[in-house]
């Protein structure tokens, strides 16, 4: 086992489910991809990502060093101010103005509204009222903003100083974004932040809170041929007379089923910079990121199919070479002839695909793989589990090895 500080930490799962509609476009049909000339079924990353990061798996873990994505901040703090006592009007007026700090307010309907002034030395002055230019400005901000542990509670903390002074924020009090953020949902999936060009003085400087996203999410796919299917259903009214013999309600459901390839890649040292070089949370970060990511299921339609699914296979690789996924093994997709299941076919592609990579361009790393299938995996050279461990554990400990 090296000794080597890798950067890169790259993922590849294969999970199959049944019959299931996990992440649905605007027709109600699973998600579709054309790969190889051939119809796949798909699941986006964003639908990924959500699952794993609101998981109950991912919030334990991480409890205390999680963000807020939401629109819904100033009204959190207009909530917060309410329950301090103070009067509804100036807390909503209050309230804009902490939204403010993390976006262009939202505009809804025609109405009159307050116009405040910031500058370098004097709290925001409301001046006289006048007819906005068609809308009125809400508490809430235009787009989602991924707000981290400590901005919240600093946001929530400044409201209930203003429902005490009774007096509007300052120019200082409203820097409320911070570049030292502990929540491990932010530091993976990253957020973009934009000046305001109604309010380009107060907000040139957003940009500079961005961060950059040290996790790398593909679409996962089925590894063979497959095409969304619709069921037809029918409900009878449990109180109908027994002569009755209509339906009470008729409706159509889309689903498929199939075995998915999911890849990850996460830059582990932007990972610990976007932590503030907090090994011990990038650690932990790592570790549940990878559980999740063999463990939890998109929440679509799960009521409707159960579709609870836990990875077949799962590769780990550590290394400081170029990352690529391994989606051209399936180029040509998995077909079901012969004796061995999708499944294990599917390690067995895949195995061969990393084998003639490593022939052609070496490989300088570490490697740990699960396998729960038939396939022989006895080709990898990876770094065994110590005893006592289950092949899962040791995969999700593996992906903090000698991380620095």
């Amino acid at each position: 086992m090296s000794n080597d500080n890798y950067r890169f930490l790259q993922l590849h799962v294969l999970t199959a489910y049944g019959p299931a509609n996990l992440n649905r476009d605007d027709l109600g049909q699973p998600k579709s991809a054309i790969l190889g000339n051939a119809p796949r079924l798909r699941i986006s990353s964003q639908s990924l990502k959500r699952s794993w990061r609101t998981s109950d798996q991912f919030q334990s873990a991480l409890d205390g060093h999680l963000g807020t994505r939401t629109k819904r901040l100033g009204v959190d703090a207009y909530e917060a101010m309410l329950a301090e006592g103070l009067n509804e009007k100036t807390a909503f007026d209050y309230s804009k103005f902490i939204a403010q700090a993390f976006g262009k307010l939202k505009t809804d309907g025609d109405d009159e509204e307050a116009v405040a002034v910031v500058d370098d030395t004097e709290a925001p002055v409301i001046k006289d009222k006048k007819k906005a230019k068609g809308k009125a400005q809400t508490n809430e901000v235009e787009t989602l903003v991924f707000v981290s542990g400590q901005e919240r509670d600093a946001a929530l903390a400044l409201a209930k100083t203003l429902a005490h002074s009774k007096t509007a924020p300052t120019e200082a009090q409203l820097n409320l974004l911070r570049k030292d953020n502990k929540s491990a949902d932010l530091a993976l999936f990253g957020r973009m932040l934009t000046s305001d060009k109604t309010r380009t003085k107060e907000t040139s400087d957003r940009p500079l809170y961005n961060v950059e996203a040290a996790a790398q999410v593909a679409h996962a796919i089925t590894v063979h041929r497959a095409t969304p299917e619709d069921d037809f259903f029918s409900a009878v009214d449990d109180l109908n007379p027994a002569e009755s013999t209509g339906s009470g309600h008729l409706g159509e459901l889309g689903f498929g089923a199939g075995v998915f390839y999911l890849y990850a890649c996460v830059d582990r040292q932007l990972l610990l910079k976007n932590l503030s070089g907090d090994r011990a949370l990038a650690e932990k970060t790592l570790r549940a990121f990878a559980e999740c990511m063999t463990h939890v299921s998109p929440t679509g339609k799960q009521n409707s199919f159960a579709s609870r699914a836990r990875a077949g296979f799962g590769l780990a690789e550590l290394s400081n070479e170029a990352p690529r996924q391994l989606t051209a093994a399936f180029l040509k997709p998995i077909d079901d002839k012969g004796d061995s299941d999708m499944s294990s076919k599917s390690v067995a592609t895949l195995a061969k695909l990393v084998g003639k990579f490593d022939e052609v361009y070496g490989f300088k790393g570490e490697r740990a793989f699960f396998n729960v299938t038939d396939a022989d995996c006895s080709g990898f050279k990876a770094v065994p589990p110590s005893e006592g461990t289950s092949q899962s554990a040791h995969f999700a400990s593996f992906t903090a090895l000698n991380l620095e």
